[in-house]
């Protein structure tokens, strides 16, 4: 698994730690993901699915075999008929738990004060 990551990252152009967390769980979608695998727990695909509707099935695919390449999503595979498929975060992946929480709380305290703010509001 190492050696993929280290194949998938340009570790040449990486230049400090922040980069190289940027390269793991930069995008669009990976940290969609994460947030609800790691707020709601484990997740089917079809529930992934419903849960980022936007997200096309080839890309959530891709999304989460890099996650889980990088160490940051498990895949369980259930030997039965039909087959049964679920992601969860590993230990890696729960410890971005708090990182996202703060990114959330940050987003919607910009969001309010910045973003949405009416006119008016920016009177007072």
């Amino acid at each position: 698994m190492a050696s993929e990551v280290k194949e998938r990252i340009d570790l040449q152009a990486i230049n400090c730690e922040k980069e190289l967390t940027l390269a793991v769980i930069g995008g669009k979608w990976k940290l969609i993901i994460l947030w609800h695998l790691g707020l709601e727990g484990t997740k089917r695909f079809s529930e992934l699915k419903k849960l980022i509707p936007n997200i096309t099935q080839k890309m959530l695919t891709n999304q989460l075999r890099e996650l889980e390449e990088d160490l940051l999503v498990h895949r369980e595979v259930y030997r039965e008929v039909p087959p049964k498929v679920e992601y969860s975060l590993t230990a890696y992946g729960e410890s971005l738990t708090p990182v996202l929480r703060m990114m959330y709380d940050w987003g919607k305290k910009y969001g309010e004060e910045v973003i949405w703010k009416t006119p008016d509001q920016e009177a007072n």
